[in-house]
């Protein structure tokens, strides 16, 4: 039996959006869903008590920087990843293939593998397909990701070719290198840039090798949003309709909508930690820069329509007065804020999918948001 399930509940009559339950090893969760991104074994300043408060059902985290930080062997030693955070929900971990590709100055990509350089102290370093299982083996992660190549957006046709067919090798190595199939459901990824053709040759490889799900990769790496919608478009109902769609690295409230829109399931982005940071947030009237000047004496909450303890608590002036004052209490407040705006805007959209009106939420959440109005500003 496959360690990952993929439960179809309904689909949406107004967009062909999907509901569904995606079972693991560790429970369950909702799709469409966005996951949290825990680079370090921890979504930054949050606990694991506070995601769960907020409905997070689904975390991430990084292969790449868990093997050089603290080392995947010492994770393995504190019984995996879920044991070593104090974690009991699904994690998904990706492969590491992204941080190589665009952390490393110098990087060399052979049959074999990817040699490159240690960011943080300039060490050489290999990471092949089989070393990619191994350390997400030894993570015990409930969903893996296949080792790939990650192009750069652009790329041309006859680059993309060579990488679609690199990464259709690699991923079978992956199938053959991975020791717990029973425990850990490995996704592989597609990919082909913005090339029709190449994205089915991509799905078609990887269909054959029966993967449990499958990624979309290659796209929110600087394309236009129009040229990830025709992506989508044309990916998607290429993918197995019985099997969990994953598009990777993408997180603004417009792009989670269009995406779930366009059939996909499973999304993550370090976007709302990120930004959380530099004071900026995602509100239900758009985007809202706390450190603004204008919000000193304002001691309304950041969202006047959201639920979130930040929001019933504390004032966008103490908020801003924290930030800009580099205070770490200043930035808990602020990434719970954006991480609860976005689990519930998935909420809301699961709910628009029962309902048959995904496609008039997102007319009144996009008019509401701000994204409908020329020179709109996203993140």
């Amino acid at each position: 039996m496959t360690a990952i399930r993929y439960e179809h509940i309904k689909t949406c009559k107004q967009t062909g959006a999907r509901l569904g339950i995606v079972h693991t090893p560790h429970g369950s969760f909702e799709t469409p869903a966005f996951m949290p991104v825990g680079t370090m074994a921890t979504v930054k300043t949050m606990s694991p008590e506070e995601l769960k408060q907020m409905g997070a059902g689904i975390i991430l985290s990084n292969t790449y920087h868990l093997w050089l930080r603290p080392g995947h062997d010492i994770v393995k030693e504190a019984g995996g990843l879920h044991q070593f955070m104090n974690w009991d929900r699904p994690i998904l971990t990706d492969s590491g293939g992204f941080q190589v590709f665009s952390l490393s100055d110098f990087r060399k990509i052979e049959e074999e593998g990817v040699h490159f350089r240690n960011h943080l102290n300039g060490d050489k370093l290999f990471l092949s397909p089989e070393k990619a299982m191994e350390i997400q083996n030894a993570l015990g992660s409930d969903i893996m990701m296949a080792f790939d190549e990650c192009p750069p957006f652009p790329a041309t046709e006859e680059y993309m070719k060579k990488s679609v067919e690199r990464t259709s090798r690699w991923a079978e190595r992956c199938l053959k290198a991975h020791e717990r199939p029973q425990d850990q459901g490995l996704f592989g990824i597609v990919q082909g840039g913005e090339y029709e053709h190449l994205r089915k040759q991509s799905a078609q490889d990887l269909i054959s090798l029966d993967f449990p799900g499958y990624a979309i990769g290659g796209l929110s790496v600087g394309e236009p949003k129009d040229i990830m919608n025709r992506v989508l478009e044309f990916t998607t109902p290429l993918l197995p309709a019985d099997k969990p769609r994953y598009l990777m690295g993408v997180g603004s409230p417009d792009s989670l909508i269009d995406g779930a829109i366009r059939g996909v399931d499973m999304f993550d982005c370090v976007l709302p930690t990120r930004i959380a940071r530099n004071g900026t947030l995602m509100t239900s009237n758009g985007r809202l820069v706390v450190k603004n000047a204008k919000y000193a004496r304002d001691f309304g909450p950041l969202d006047e329509n959201c639920t979130c303890h930040v929001c019933q608590n504390y004032s966008r002036a103490y908020i801003r007065h924290l930030i800009k004052c580099d205070e770490t209490f200043g930035i808990r407040l602020t990434t719970y804020h954006n991480l609860h705006f976005l689990l519930n805007l998935m909420e809301q959209v699961r709910q628009a999918i029962r309902e048959d009106r995904l496609g008039d939420f997102r007319e009144e959440f996009f008019e509401q948001y701000g994204f409908n109005k020329p020179n709109a500003k996203n993140f």
